[in-house]
């Protein structure tokens, strides 16, 4: 077993996405981020992800894929929070912001939905991350499949995607 695998294992012995785990490995993260946790149960949802780890919502990262303009963007988004997507066109200048199928998403970052992590993806691609992550001291993210999840502090996970910061999340109506 390699070192990122061995980074990345859990007691139950299933690891992170091997795309994913190579990642860690490169980002000088594999001996870093903390145990990459694995559930039997899916934490595709931030809703499941929460309950299993047994965390707030808001502590989960969701890795959204938007296309701007047709080009792929990366929203990094608290769990507890939807991303509202006339700011995210504002914030990119784009024309119009839309959600791109699951191919695209597949396409784009190597990941299927419900386990995208915040970085290690095929392609390069703009990062948004909303402010609103800096609330907590540790969140939770998906490590490459809808069953593993890792910890960091959100300073470093924004960094590490290469994300800026923006407020890009809907508020509510009063």
């Amino acid at each position: 077993m390699s070192a990122s695998q061995s980074a990345a294992s859990t007691a139950s012995g299933k690891a992170a996405h091997p795309r994913f785990a190579e990642a860690l490995k490169e980002l000088g993260l594999d001996s870093v981020i903390g145990e990459v946790r694995s559930f039997p149960d899916a934490t595709r949802t931030a809703a499941q992800a929460a309950e299993a780890i047994g965390c707030e919502l808001s502590e989960i990262v969701k890795s959204l894929i938007f296309a701007a303009d047709g080009v792929p963007v990366l929203v990094l988004m608290d769990g507890s929070s939807r991303v509202d997507m006339e700011r995210v066109r504002r914030e990119l200048g784009a024309e119009k912001v839309t959600r791109p199928n699951a191919d695209v998403v597949r396409e784009t970052t190597g990941y299927a939905i419900g386990g995208v992590p915040p970085f290690g993806h095929r392609t390069k691609t703009r990062v948004l991350a909303d402010r609103g992550l800096l609330d907590h001291a540790v969140v939770w993210a998906a490590a490459g499949t809808p069953h593993t999840v890792f910890p960091m502090d959100p300073e470093s996970l924004i960094s590490h995607a290469g994300g800026s910061l923006v407020d890009v999340r809907e508020v509510a109506s009063a």
